[in-house]
C-alpha cells in the first residue's frame, strides 16, 4: 500500500508546514528568486504542504527608498512570474513577500502561490514608522475590514485584501505580516474567528537583545488565544545592512506550544518543518464555547487552492512526523519539571487542607501498602498538616497485611511511617477475611475475584471504622488511571472520604514521589522512598511465591500504564478517534511496542473505560490538578451504561487495514 503524504497526513489530521529563511541580496530580485526556488524544491522533496518565506523576500526588506523606484517594483513582479513558471508542476503551496501596486499606491504584501498560479495577495495592515523602519515612507496601510477586490498582477487577475481565507485540502489558513502581530488586535485574531486554523506571518523584525524571547512569548500567546497554529518566518543574515541586524528567526507554534524553531545567526539559507495537528485545533475550538460564539465569515472571501493530482512527487509510504509525539503527556517537561511537581502537590495539599478544616476532622486515615499510590497519598497528608502547623501524629497510617503482602512492601510501609513521624497502626486482615469466607461460604483456596475483593473491602471497612473512632477522614490512595480502567474494588479501595490522587495518572505518580524524595524528604525517609520507587505495581491480593515474591503484577493483567495513560489523555483531552490515537501511539512508542501490542491494549482500554463508568459516577471528591480529570461532577459526564461498540468497531478495523508504521522515524 502506498500513500501520497498530503492525503495521508490529512487522513490522520496532520498538515505539514515550513518556515524558510532564504539567502538574499538587497534589491537583487533575480538572485533572491533563485534562493527561494531552491527552498521550494527542497520543501517539495520533504513533502511539505505550505512553505512560508519572510516579508518582502523577493526584493529584501531593507531596500529602503529603492521601493520608490519603478525598476525594483517591476523586477519583483517579473521574477515572480518566472518563479511561477518554474514551480508550476510542484504540489507545494508557497507564500512570498513582494511590493505590489494597487492603483497609485504601493503595498507590502504576501503572495500566495501554487501550481503556477497566484491565489491571493494579502497587504500589510499596520506599518511601523519608528527607528529604522519608516515603512509609511514607502508603503500604504490597507484597511483591515475592506472587502477584497480583484487586481491585475503578474499577468493574472488576483484577489487582493486582508480578509482572504485559503482552503487547501481540508485546511483553512490565512496570512498576516510582521507588525500586524504587534497590534492591539492582530488581523490573525479576526482570521481565526472566521475559521482559519493556521496563520502564516511573513516578518522582517530586526534582532535586539531579549527580543527573540519576547517574540516567542507573543506568538505563543496569540496561537493559544486563537486555538490556531502560527508559522512565523523572519528575515535572515542577508538583510543585515546599515544599522540593522537580522537573525533569521523562524517558529512554528500550535495552540501555544512550540513545535519547531530555527537556529539564529546562520549565514546561509535554512528552514524548519513540522506538522500541524488539525484535529487537536478543532477539538480545542469545540471545547471553547466562547470561541464558537464569535465565529463569523462576514467580509471574508474564501479561496479554494486546487489540490490536484501530484505531478512531481511520487507516491510514498507514510513517513514519520517531524514533530515529536510525547509518549508520556502527563509528565511535566524537563524545563519545568520541578516547578510543575511543586505546583501539583500544592494543589493536592490545598484541596485536602480545605476539606480537613471544613469538617473539623481530628485525624487523616491512610492505608499504607508500601506501594507508590499510598506513598504519595501519605506524603500529601504529611505536607498538609505541616502546612497547617498541626502535629504529624494527626496523620494515622495503617498497614493491613493480607494474603499477598510481601516482606518488601510491608517493611517499606512501616519504615516510611516511622521516618515521617506519623501515627502508625498495623492490623492484619487475614483472620477477618477467613471468617468472611466462612460466612458467605467461599472456599479460601479459590483465588478468584471474591477472594481478592474481600481483602480490599475489609481494608476499607477498617479505615472507615477507625475514622469513626478518631473523628477522622479516610484519605483515598487510588489514582486516575485506575479510575479510567475501573481497576478498583467497588466500595473497597474505590471509596474514601477524600481522594487526593484522583487527578493523578499512574505515570505521574512515580515522578511526583521521586521529586518529593529528592527535595522534600530527610535522609531516612529518602532511602525508603527510593526503594518504593523501584517496587513493581501490584495490588498484592494473591499469595506470594515460594521465594516471597509478588505473583500478581498489575501491568501483566491490564496492560502497560504508559499506554493506557496515553490513550486516556488523547481520548479525554481532545476526543480523538481510536484511529488517530493509534497513529499517534505508533509514532510515540515505535521503539517499544509493535502494532498488535498497541491495538491489544487499546481494545482493553476502551472496553474497560466504557464498562467501568459506573464506578466513576459515584467516586469521592478529589482535587483536579490538570486539564484531564474524571470527576462526574464537572469534568467527565458520561452515562454509566454507554456502549463502547463504535470505538471497538474502529479498533477491530485497524487490525487488518492499518498501514505499517514507517521505518524512517525522525
Amino acid at each position: 500500500m502506498s500513500f501520497h503524504l498530503s492525503k495521508y497526513m490529512i487522513h490522520t489530521g496532520f498538515f505539514r508546514v515550513a518556515a524558510a529563511i532564504p539567502e538574499v541580496k538587497v534589491a537583487d530580485c533575480e538572485f533572491n528568486i533563485l534562493q527561494i526556488k531552491k527552498l521550494i524544491f527542497e520543501a517539495n522533496q520533504q513533502q511539505t504542504d505550505v512553505i512560508c518565506f519572510p516579508e518582502l523576500s523577493l526584493t529584501a526588506y531593507t531596500s529602503g527608498d529603492l521601493f520608490l523606484h519603478q525598476t525594483l517594483i517591476d523586477e519583483a513582479e517579473k521574477e515572480l512570474q518566472r518563479l511561477l513558471i518554474e514551480t508550476a508542476e510542484m504540489p507545494v503551496c508557497f507564500i512570498v513577500g513582494a511590493p505590489v501596486k494597487y492603483g497609485s499606491k504601493l503595498y507590502n504584501c504576501a503572495v500566495i502561490c501554487k501550481g503556477g498560479r497566484i491565489y491571493g495577495i494579502v497587504p500589510k495592515v499596520f506599518l511601523p514608522n519608528y527607528s529604522e523602519f519608516y515603512e509609511k515612507r514607502w508603503f500604504e496601510s490597507y484597511p483591515l475590514n475592506n472587502p477584497p477586490v480583484m487586481i491585475d498582477y503578474a499577468g493574472e487577475s488576483v484577489p487582493f485584501g486582508t480578509n482572504l481565507l485559503f482552503d487547501y485540502h481540508s485546511v483553512r489558513f490565512a496570512v498576516e505580516i510582521c507588525e500586524d502581530l504587534w497590534s492591539v488586535i492582530p488581523p490573525g485574531s479576526y482570521h481565526a474567528i472566521a475559521g482559519a486554523q493556521v496563520i502564516f506571518n511573513l516578518s522582517a523584525s530586526d534582532e535586539l537583545t531579549g527580543k527573540r524571547r519576547y517574540v516567542k512569548s507573543l506568538i505563543s500567546q496569540q496561537s493559544a488565544r486563537c486555538h490556531a497554529a502560527y508559522v512565523y518566518a523572519a528575515a535572515g543574515f542577508g538583510e543585515s545592512t546599515t544599522d540593522a541586524v537580522y537573525a533569521g528567526n523562524a517558529f512554528i507554534y500550535e495552540n501555544g506550544y512550540l513545535l519547531a524553531e530555527s537556529e539564529r545567526f546562520r549565514f546561509s539559507e535554512h528552514r524548519i518543518v513540522s506538522e500541524i495537528d488539525l484535529d487537536l485545533l478543532d477539538a480545542e475550538r469545540r471545547r471553547n464555547t466562547t470561541f464558537g460564539d464569535q465565529l463569523s465569515e462576514s467580509n471574508y472571501k474564501r479561496i479554494n487552492i486546487a489540490s490536484d493530482a501530484v505531478l512531481n512527487r511520487p507516491n510514498r509510504k507514510p513517513i514519520a512526523l517531524k514533530r515529536r509525539i510525547n509518549p508520556t503527556p502527563f509528565i511535566p517537561s524537563e524545563d519545568h519539571f520541578y516547578e510543575s511537581c511543586e505546583e501539583i502537590v500544592s494543589i493536592q495539599v490545598a484541596g485536602l487542607a480545605k476539606r480537613l478544616l471544613h469538617t473539623d476532622a481530628k485525624s487523616l486515615l491512610v492505608g499504607v501498602s508500601g506501594g507508590l499510590d499510598s506513598t504519595l497519598a501519605l506524603l500529601v497528608c504529611v505536607k498538609t498538616v505541616d502546612k497547617l502547623e498541626f502535629p504529624r501524629s494527626m496523620v494515622c497510617g495503617v498497614t493491613m497485611p493480607g494474603f499477598g503482602t510481601t516482606d518488601r512492601t510491608y517493611t517499606n510501609a512501616i519504615r516510611l511511617m516511622q521516618s515521617l513521624g506519623v501515627t502508625t497502626k498495623e492490623i492484619s486482615i487475614k483472620d477477618a477475611c477467613e471468617q468472611h469466607f466462612k460466612d458467605i461460604g467461599h472456599d479460601s483456596s479459590v483465588h478468584d475475584v471474591t477472594y481478592e475483593n474481600t481483602q480490599a473491602r475489609e481494608r476499607t471497612q477498617i479505615l472507615m471504622d477507625l475514622a469513626n473512632q478518631q473523628n477522622g477522614l479516610v484519605i483515598g490512595t487510588g489514582d486516575m488511571s485506575e479510575l479510567a480502567l475501573g481497576w478498583a474494588t467497588y466500595n473497597g479501595d474505590h471509596m474514601s472520604m477524600y481522594s487526593v490522587n484522583a487527578g493523578i495518572p499512574k505515570t505521574l505518580v512515580r515522578p511526583l514521589v521521586k521529586w518529593m524524595a529528592e527535595t522534600q524528604a530527610d535522609e531516612s525517609s529518602k532511602a525508603t522512598l527510593e526503594d518504593i520507587l523501584f517496587t513493581p505495581v501490584s495490588p498484592e491480593l494473591l499469595p506470594a511465591d515460594s521465594e516471597g515474591q509478588m505473583t500478581q503484577l498489575t501491568e501483566d493483567i491490564v496492560g502497560p500504564y504508559e499506554l493506557h495513560d496515553f490513550f486516556l489523555f488523547y481520548t479525554l483531552r481532545y476526543g480523538f478517534t481510536p484511529k488517530k490515537i493509534y497513529f499517534l501511539a505508533q509514532q510515540a512508542f515505535h521503539t517499544m511496542y509493535d502494532n498488535s501490542t498497541i491495538l491489544k491494549w487499546m481494545e482493553t482500554f476502551f472496553r474497560r473505560f466504557f464498562s467501568q463508568q459506573f464506578k466513576r459516577s459515584c467516586m469521592p471528591d478529589g482535587p483536579k490538578v490538570g486539564s484531564v480529570n474524571l470527576s462526574p461532577r464537572g469534568d467527565w459526564r458520561m452515562p454509566s451504561d454507554a456502549s463502547a461498540n463504535l470505538w471497538l468497531k474502529e479498533i477491530y478495523s485497524l487490525y487488518d487495514s492499518s498501514p505499517t508504521p514507517p521505518s524512517d522515524f525522525a
